[in-house]
């Protein structure tokens, strides 16, 4: 069997589903984390919440994730404590994709207490598990009268145009901020060495495992001072490149030139176990000596 190294964030469950199931066909497999969100345009939020929804016209806001959630918790923890800011969002409504996002909203109430500027009309949530879904409910919900037809909308950098695309065709004008953005990890070379230090004696074969385009074009040069990775058109290796969905596939094959052994049929942990031991299984009397998978596992 083979180690196997899953470009992604180990899952908050224990036990991991992606991990287990390769696990329980005999693979040593291990998640490192590839990517890292930070919070951006802090001062800029702050403006807005600080002087309220009437100076800007606002009668609304979207938040889609827990990142903007954290960024809206933030900058109250920090307005709190600031004199003369007269911001009151106690009555504007909280659009929110999920009912996580929702608790994650509501839950700034515990450590704002009655603060004005703490979220309190939370809606959607378990109506709006999608964009679309919650594009829809504001369409019905958000009131057609004269007041303000502009929602505040918190974004991250990689966005689809899904909510803005229906929000605009119902009427609804949007006022897009992006408090968040995402980079490859500041952690993943000193994290990937540690794993090659520890792996399990006797597995000197690697399954690569890519679950995103970004995070393969950020990780790629730091695999290969690891490991040989196989270029498209060329025999495998000890090294075997696997990809979760045809996106990354073509982005690994056309924008890296890395060889893909595996696509997953299906964005699942099993479909993907299933792909890689099939494969296995059949070059299983392939020459080992074709390519060696660590070259620098200890440097």
């Amino acid at each position: 069997m083979a180690n196997v190294l899953l470009l992604r964030s180990p899952s908050s469950e224990e036990p991991d589903k992606y991990e287990s199931a390769l696990q329980s066909r005999g693979y040593s497999a291990v998640s490192v984390a590839v990517l890292e969100t930070v919070l951006v345009n802090t001062s800029g939020l702050e403006d807005i919440v600080g002087k309220g929804p009437e100076d800007g016209r606002l009668g609304g806001v979207i938040i889609t994730s827990a990142r903007a959630c954290e960024s809206w918790r933030n900058v109250v923890l920090q307005l709190m404590s600031t004199p003369g800011i007269s911001g009151d969002w106690s009555q504007i409504p909280f659009y929110v994709v999920g009912a996580a996002t929702a608790t994650a909203l509501a839950d700034i109430r515990k450590v704002a207490g009655s603060s004005r500027l703490a979220p309190q009309n939370i809606r959607g949530g378990s109506e709006s598990g999608t964009s679309e879904k919650l594009a829809h409910f504001i369409l019905q919900d958000f009131p057609s009268t004269n007041g303000p037809q502009r929602l505040l909308y918190l974004t991250g950098d990689k966005n689809r145009d899904t909510l803005p695309s229906f929000l605009n065709g119902g009427g609804i004008d949007l006022q897009s901020l992006k408090v968040y953005e995402t980079q490859g990890s500041s952690t993943f070379a000193s994290d990937l060495q540690t794993i090659l230090s520890s792996v399990r004696s006797g597995f000197e074969d690697w399954w690569i495992v890519f679950f995103a385009p970004s995070a393969a074009d950020f990780v790629a040069p730091i695999l290969r001072r690891h490991f040989t990775i196989p270029e498209v058109d060329s025999p495998p290796t000890a090294t075997r490149i696997a990809a979760i969905g045809p996106t990354t596939s073509t982005f690994l094959r056309d924008k890296l030139r890395m060889r893909v052994d595996v696509l997953s049929r299906k964005p699942l942990p099993e479909a993907l176990a299933d792909g890689i031991e099939e494969f296995d299984r059949g070059n299983s009397g392939r020459d080992h000596n074709a390519g060696y998978a660590a070259k620098a596992r200890c440097e």
